[in-house]
């Protein structure tokens, strides 16, 4: 999870590397290089359509991003963004997701508490301590109550879309506190949830008696879970509990450690971002979805 701990590793591996703390303009440099080459279309690229939308929940109104090939039905994709929320990085995702055949919805998960974005990361770091201070309530705000009305919401709105081929099952993603919500997704709606992949996901397998990785025997969904070098290095047995889990419930899961790369690796505008390790990890998501939800 995005906490002090990850941090702290994260100095560490600057330091190891002899990057060193990137200063904000050269971080920014940096983050717009990766986001044009992940807006790079592929030869194979659909034509896509996005848009930002409001999805009513019985919670109130939540902003999103969906995308989409401008022709035809499409497996939907319901994806949860990391602690620093609905932003460009996760739009870009989106539609880069939409360009091989999906119809993709990303969605503010803080909608309660505060719309529109709420880290811009041309002028802000997740290390600086204002920073943390603003966003860590806004995650802490998040319950496996608010996940069971927010996953019923967001995957009923998808199926009413004319992009969605409802014969389809829906894929769902998440990245660092993303994670959870994706397990919870998929065992609050095991019937449509057809594929789930998890990004650096944090506490997804843990010794808690609340751990999202207990929920497996609701689910019906094959897995692929993408693990951060430092947060395996935290609690190593958390990629034995997660194997055994999906062992014991007879579900197919990919389990990987990412080794070298750091907790926070695949968004673009990361402050770790690490372009071998976020293609490789996109590249089996895409493996997972022609797979899973074909």
């Amino acid at each position: 999870m995005c906490d002090e701990h990850t941090e702290e590793d994260n100095k560490e591996y600057f330091l190891k590397t002899g990057v060193g703390e990137l200063s904000r303009r050269g971080f920014a440099m940096m983050s717009a290089a990766a986001m044009a080459a992940c807006a790079t279309p592929a030869a194979d690229a659909k034509t896509v359509a996005e848009q930002d939308v409001v999805i009513k929940t019985p919670d109130g109104d939540c902003d999103a991003h969906f995308a989409a090939p401008t022709s035809g039905k499409h497996a939907a994709v319901l994806v949860w963004p990391d602690i620093m929320g609905l932003r460009p990085a996760f739009k870009v995702m989106g539609k880069r997701l939409a360009e091989s055949g999906y119809a993709v919805l990303t969605i503010n998960p803080f909608y309660r508490k505060q719309k529109g974005v709420v880290f811009d990361a041309a002028t802000e770091k997740f290390s600086d301590a204002p920073v943390r201070a603003r966003l860590i309530p806004l995650m802490q705000s998040l319950t496996a109550d608010t996940n069971k009305v927010d996953a019923i919401a967001f995957t009923g709105w998808l199926d009413k879309q004319k992009q969605v081929d409802t014969k389809k099952k829906i894929g769902t993603t998440g990245y660092c506190m993303g994670g959870p919500l994706v397990f919870r997704t998929a065992a609050y709606v095991p019937n449509r949830i057809g594929a789930a992949g998890t990004f650096h996901g944090g506490g997804i397998g843990t010794k808690d008696p609340t751990s999202p990785h207990l929920l497996i025997p609701q689910m019906k969904a094959s897995f692929l879970c993408c693990i951060a070098d430092n947060d395996d290095k935290t609690d190593p047995e958390s990629k034995n509990r997660l194997r055994a889990a999906f062992d014991a419930a007879k579900l197919s899961a990919e389990i990987e450690v990412y080794t070298g790369d750091q907790h926070g690796w695949c968004p673009p505008d990361s402050q770790v971002y690490e372009k071998v390790g976020a293609e490789k990890a996109w590249a089996r998501q895409l493996a997972l979805f022609q797979k899973a939800l074909a």
